[in-house]
């Protein structure tokens, strides 16, 4: 069942799967995943539910994406951004807390690592083009936080012109009320907001039916 539900008509429309999908995972580092850090929280059933879906992607050789945020010590590269959230002045390059969790096993030899300055994954970042070059047409965002780097990552794939799902329970965040706005509202009105079961299960069916297409019988359309 899709999460995007509306009592408003004329919001919460559906832009679909399409047939060459990509993982973006936007920050799952030691800084948001583990104790120590004034940005930290609680992330270990959706690293988990993260890692499932990579696995996923690992087995049918979709391109996967991570990002992680570093500064230089001068902090120039951060802007007035770094004034509003001073906490990030912890992410200064070279740093373990901007290193990606463990558990999610990166690939470094085949999974880039975008770094970034900012909120959303694309913005001053060679993101858009790695996915061009990779002939992406959809974007699965995981990641943290919901309200913060998740959603600007999923409202610029957009507007880039990709199909954009979010995994619901492979986002988090640090404040309840503000992640299930937040999803709330980007299924009004900029992704497909869907568990990563059901993605898995969309794709799982799509294998089936190609399967069947090389035996003679009719794709099923999506």
């Amino acid at each position: 069942m899709s999460d995007n539900t509306s009592g408003t008509p004329g919001f919460a429309g559906s832009s679909g799967y399409g047939q060459h999908p990509a993982v973006v995972v936007v920050d799952f580092t030691r800084a948001f995943t583990q104790p120590g850090s004034d940005l930290s929280s609680d992330y270990a059933s959706e690293l988990e539910a993260t890692l499932r879906l990579l696995e996923f992607a690992r087995e049918r050789g979709w391109p996967i994406f991570f990002t992680t945020v570093e500064y230089e010590s001068h902090f120039l590269d951060g802007g007035y951004f770094l004034e509003k959230v001073p906490a990030l002045k912890q992410l200064v390059k070279g740093s373990a807390l901007t290193q990606l969790d463990e558990r999610l096993q990166r690939r470094p030899d085949s999974e880039p690592l975008v770094v970034k300055k900012f909120a959303s994954a694309f913005f001053g970042t060679p993101l858009a083009s790695m996915l061009s070059r990779t002939r992406v047409d959809t974007v699965l965002v995981t990641g943290c936080t919901t309200s913060g780097c998740v959603r600007a990552t999923a409202v610029d794939a957009l507007q880039y012109g990709y199909r954009v799902v979010v995994a619901s329970d492979c986002v988090g965040d640090r404040t309840p009320s503000a992640h299930a706005a937040n999803l709330f509202d980007l299924a009004q009105k900029y992704a497909d907001v869907v568990s990563s079961v059901q993605v898995m299960e969309v794709y799982r069916q799509r294998d089936e039916d190609g399967l069947k297409t090389s035996n003679g019988d009719m794709r099923r359309d999506f």
